[in-house]
């Protein structure tokens, strides 16, 4: 049997599991595969073993990918999951289903604007990354000022509020991994609540946390979306791109 097959199956395995001792359904828990650096050949094989949600880190090598894969493009949804710089969100608003990674409003403002040139693509799907481990080396809003950077979003045409995303700072520690994603569990159950009224908010659901070393801790602590890319494809080489 395939590897990436084989590996799909052991990560759902670790969903299911970790869902179940966290007292939850793993159908509330989505699986991103992550295929940065890997080729389109990998993302069909992962495809036809079911997966259909695939995430990537570099603009230029998602679009190339999106591109040599556009036959199976109803089948696929795309995320954008990477930093992303303001001369480079043309081609994720049109290209790209959701974006993962907006820390700043004048990306959000961009991604809005540009969205808006292709009428024919559904609102693109936004999530604000929040930098719960106050990381200077890492892309992200304090946790203290997502409220405002949400507030903001929700009122931007042609883009869709989806909740929160976060890359706590590396710990074998269960324990660690918990404390983080817990914070950015409470920062966003907050803002569930405070503005569910808000029709800006009415599709605020999403948690993105957790990764092929942390999914445990992140799914205990209500992840919805867990975004795993080693565990699936195996060891990548590092690039610049």
């Amino acid at each position: 049997m395939n590897s990436i097959v084989v590996n799909l199956m052991k990560v759902r395995e670790r969903i299911e599991l970790a869902a179940l001792a966290a007292k939850r359904e793993p159908e509330e828990i989505e699986l991103l595969a992550v295929s940065k650096t890997f080729p389109a050949t990998a993302v069909e094989e992962a495809m036809h073993a079911g997966q259909t949600a695939f995430g990537e880190n570099y603009v230029q090598e998602g679009v190339e990918k999106i591109q040599q894969l556009a036959k199976l493009r109803p089948w696929l949804v795309w995320h954008f999951i990477g930093p992303l710089q303001s001369n480079k969100t043309r081609e994720v608003a049109e290209h790209f289903d959701w974006v993962h990674s907006v820390d700043r409003l004048k990306i959000a403002e961009r991604l809005s604007s540009q969205r808006g040139e292709f009428p024919d693509l559904a609102e693109l799907q936004i999530c604000v990354q929040v930098n719960v481990s106050e990381e200077a080396t890492k892309s992200g809003i304090s946790l203290a000022d997502a409220e405002e950077l949400c507030d903001a979003i929700a009122k931007l045409p042609n883009v869709i509020l989806r909740g929160l995303m976060a890359i706590p700072a590396p710990s074998a520690d269960p324990s660690d991994q918990r404390q983080a994603f817990a914070r950015v569990r409470e920062c966003f159950k907050h803002i569930q609540i405070t503005r569910f009224s808000n029709p800006g908010y009415q599709f605020f659901d999403t948690l993105s946390m957790g990764m092929s070393d942390d999914l445990e801790a992140a799914i205990a602590e209500g992840s919805t979306m867990i975004r795993v890319g080693t565990a699936i494809f195996g060891k990548r080489d590092k690039i610049t791109v």
